[in-house]
Formats: C-alpha cells, sequence, structure tokens
C-alpha cells in the first residue's frame, strides 16, 4: 500500500468516506486560495466536523511526518492555503456553527467555519453587532480572519480582528489540544496575539469567543469626489487632524471607480472623477450632524468637487456594496489582476500614491487604488493579462515595488491579508535576517517540523526562491502526484 493510499484509508476511518477527497479532479478546487497565481496540488482534503476530530487527524499526520494545511473559505489573498504539493489540506468549513452568545457579557463563540458577517446577522436583532468586516465578510470565515488578522473598512475606529479576539481553542502540531485566553488582563505572555496574524503556521484554530458590541445608536456617511487623488489624500488627514474619528475612510481612485460602475453594484459615481472619499461617522446620536458638517468642511478646504450624504440605510447600504465589491469589480476592466496590501503613515498618502503612479507608468501596467485611507492600509490592483508572456511575472514585480514605496516611509508589508507565499521574500523589507530567524525560532517551539502549513511567513535563504518557482511551474502538481 502507498503512503496516500494508507492516509486515505486512515482518514475515511477517522472521519467517514464523504469527508475526504483524494480524486485529482476533486482537489482541483483546492489547488490555490484567493491568490490564484502560485499553485500546488494537495495530496488530499478532509473534513472534520470537531476539535476531536482534527486533533485525531493531526496526531496521525504528525506520527506520519505527513506536511497539512488548515484552511477556512479560501478567500485569503496572500497564498496562506495554497499547498506546494503533497500536504493534505484539513478544511474547517464544516465546523460552521454559532456555540454561544452571552450578551450580558458580550461575547459569542463560533467555530473557525463560522461566516463573518452571519455572526452579524445572527446577533442583530439583539441589537449587536460582530465589527471587524473584511470587503469577504459574506464568504470569508472567522478562523481565516483569525488566521490572517484580518481587517476591513471600519478598523480605522474599531480595530482589526486580534482586537476582537478574546479567547481561543487550539489544536497544536502534534494534536494536544489547548486553550489560551479566556481571562481579562491575564499575566505572562500575550498568546492570543501570537497565534492571531500566524496564518496557520502555529496550530489549528477550532473555537474562537469574540467580543460583540452593542449597535450604535446613529450612523451617517457621506461621499466626496476631488479632481486629484493628492486633494482626497490631504482631505483624510485633515479630518483625523480636526480630531473626528470617523468609523471610515475608504478612497477609490480614477481607475478603481470605472471598474466598480461597470460592475455589478454601480452607483452613480461621475465620470471623470479622480478620486472619491466614502466617509463615516457613528456612535451616540447627539453629534453625529456635527461631525458630518465639520467633515465637509474640511474637504472643501482641499478642493472638493461635489460631497453627499447618504439619505436613508439603503443608500448607504448600496454605497458600501460598491466599495466592498471593488478587487472583484476589476474584473470588468482587465483580464487579471493581483492584490498588494501595504501600509504607510497616513501623512505619507500623497507621497506614495505618487511613487505607485510613476511604477505604473515605468512598468506600463495599469494600477487601481482602493484602500482604507484612513489607517493607511492600501490596496493597489494591478491589472495585467496572464495570456501575455512575461507578464505575470512583470505583474508581481511591480506587486514588490509597491511594497518597497511602502517600506521606504516607515510602513509595512501588509495590513491584513498576511504574508503566505506571495510576500516572503519581501519580509526582508521589514526584518534583518537575525529578526527573522528570531522569529522562526518562535515558530518551531509551536510547530517544530515544519509540517503544518510549511514553508510560509518567512523567507528560507537557500530555498525561498526555488520553492515560489516551484509552485508557479507546476513542479508542486508534480510532488503531490508522486506521493
Amino acid at each position: 500500500m502507498t503512503e496516500k493510499a494508507e492516509m486515505v484509508e486512515e482518514m475515511i476511518r477517522q472521519l467517514g468516506d464523504d469527508a475526504v477527497l483524494h480524486r485529482k479532479e476533486d482537489l482541483l478546487t483546492y489547488e490555490c486560495d484567493g491568490l490564484t497565481v502560485y499553485r500546488g496540488m494537495p495530496l488530499a482534503v478532509v473534513f472534520p466536523s470537531s476539535t476531536e476530530e482534527v486533533s485525531g487527524v493531526v496526531k496521525w499526520l504528525h506520527e506520519h511526518e505527513i506536511p497539512f494545511i488548515p484552511r477556512g473559505a479560501g478567500t485569503g489573498l496572500s497564498g496562506g492555503a495554497t499547498p506546494f504539493g503533497g500536504e493534505v489540506i484539513i478544511s474547517l468549513v464544516r465546523m460552521k456553527r454559532l456555540l454561544d452568545v452571552d450578551y450580558d457579557n458580550r461575547e459569542a463563540v463560533v467555530q473557525p467555519g463560522y461566516i463573518n458577517l452571519t455572526l452579524t446577522n445572527s446577533i442583530t436583532h439583539k441589537g449587536f453587532y460582530y465589527a471587524p468586516d473584511p470587503s469577504s465578510q459574506a464568504c470569508c470565515t472567522i478562523g481565516g480572519n483569525v488566521a490572517e488578522n484580518a481587517g476591513g473598512a471600519h478598523c480605522l475606529k474599531y480595530g482589526v480582528t486580534t482586537n476582537h479576539v478574546l479567547g481561543l481553542e487550539v489544536v497544536l502540531h502534534n494534536g494536544e489540544i489547548v486553550e489560551i485566553g479566556g481571562v481579562p488582563d491575564a499575566p505572562g505572555y500575550d498568546l492570543m496575539g501570537l497565534v492571531t496574524g500566524s496564518e496557520g503556521t502555529l496550530g489549528i484554530v477550532t473555537s474562537i469567543t469574540v467580543r460583540i458590541l452593542k449597535n450604535p445608536e446613529a450612523e451617517e456617511t457621506a461621499m466626496a469626489y476631488f479632481d486629484s487623488v493628492e486633494d482626497a489624500s490631504y482631505a483624510v488627514s485633515g479630518i483625523i487632524a480636526a480630531g473626528i474619528v470617523p468609523a471610515a475612510i475608504e478612497m477609490m481612485d480614477e481607475i478603481a471607480i470605472q471598474g466598480v460602475e461597470r460592475a455589478t453594484n454601480p452607483v452613480g459615481h461621475p465620470e471623470g472623477s479622480k478620486a472619491v472619499l466614502i466617509m463615516e461617522v457613528d456612535g451616540i446620536a447627539t453629534g453625529i450632524e456635527e461631525q458630518i458638517e465639520e467633515m465637509v468642511s474640511v474637504c472643501e478646504r482641499h478642493n472638493v468637487v461635489d460631497i453627499k450624504v447618504a439619505k436613508n440605510d439603503r443608500e448607504r447600504g448600496r454605497w458600501w456594496a460598491n466599495r466592498k465589491t471593488a478587487f472583484g469589480a476589476m474584473g470588468a476592466i482587465s483580464p487579471a489582476y493581483l492584490v498588494q496590501d501595504g501600509v504607510i503613515p497616513r501623512s505619507r498618502l500623497s507621497e506614495v500614491l505618487a511613487h505607485i503612479a510613476d511604477i505604473s507608468a515605468e512598468s506600463g501596467l495599469r494600477i487601481a487604488n482602493v484602500f482604507h485611507a484612513g489607517d493607511g492600509n492600501l490596496h493597489p490592483l494591478i491589472l495585467f493579462d496572464a495570456r501575455n508572456e512575461g507578464e505575470t511575472d512583470l505583474a508581481l514585480d511591480v506587486g514588490s515595488r509597491t511594497l518597497e514605496a511602502c517600506t521606504a516611509v516607515g510602513g509595512s508589508i501588509t495590513g491584513e491579508h498576511g504574508v503566505g507565499i506571495e510576500k516572503k521574500e519581501d519580509m526582508r523589507l521589514v526584518f534583518s535576517d537575525e529578526e527573522i530567524e528570531r522569529q522562526i525560532t518562535v515558530r518551531s517551539v509551536f510547530n517544530p517540523h515544519n509540517l503544518l502549513n510549511l514553508d510560509k511567513q518567512f523567507p528560507k535563504p537557500a530555498r525561498c526562491g526555488e520553492v515560489k518557482q516551484a509552485v508557479g511551474s507546476g513542479e508542486a502538481h508534480q510532488v503531490a502526484e508522486q506521493r
């Protein structure tokens, strides 16, 4: 019996025949996540339904030294759930229950496969919601959000996933089940902060306790149009400098506007607009109107062309749907696109966007910008055609150059999408070799044999470039078939 046949037999014994995929035609869906540039064939995909089943699977794979990858909805954008070839993917989509809600203490407990937006929809009738709101919130899982430390449009005021995680149940590399957090202001090391954003390299999260919030008394949303990205950028800085703390400030440039207007959620953005800001304030009803008026005043001081305030919740919802589908909307104006995820100081917005425009001009590839302007989390969307020889590699190089522009002004290479495969080498823009080695040492405490989502996040001086090339060229498929 081959290694694969033995593994499949054991997984079926543990989970049942309907919870194991192992034929090539069934595995094609799992070659990649939302970053489709890199692909690899998994050895198998298994679907546990409980923490105990995850533990049993991991114990057996650990004992047989077979690498494995936890996976949620597959909406990640950095290759974090993409196999190099030959790993077993542990899909958590069947673990999708809301386990408990404590409204008095404002907590909810969910399994990792629970959809982000479903949590808000499940508690809104009680006047509560879950704040982290990535653009993919209608389909991404909270377990995946924990892995990537996902953000969202409203993270300016409310923070990212780590600010809302109160406790975790985790299956370690050898199948051991541990619980971390759950005690407010507990002494000792912040293990929740370490696991959140670790991209599945330290353990498999099987239960998450999150903070839920009361719905705000009032919300107001405004949209402002400008004749230049520079004016819009200065308006963002002016709003923050005025002491206003908006729930969100989002920006789209001219190319992004063209995309969303040609896609499925147009709202009538004026043709030729160079930039649009979507601004939202929320909180106690008293004072909301004054905040909106002050934001309008700041925009007027920075040459706003037109500004309007949403008339009702329906219009507000349409505006946000238009913004949140911006990534996918690029398919209306380009055969393919690559999403980047840099972070910069707010005060350097205009400078960095000008640099990105120069990179676009030099490379010949259009770059659309749609991003969380309020906290400086940029999302350059690099438009390209993979059918043209060399254009995919060019897009990847342009992506790295945009990240270099971010780090040159004191920023970072990711705000919410993670490092995964895509940005491993770009970690060198932020950390020295010694700092990277120290982080790998921390990882080895939790993942000593590098079986858990192996070779993600950190570059290996001797192999990193070879691995990237192998995944892109199809060698990973050969590794899987050889198993």
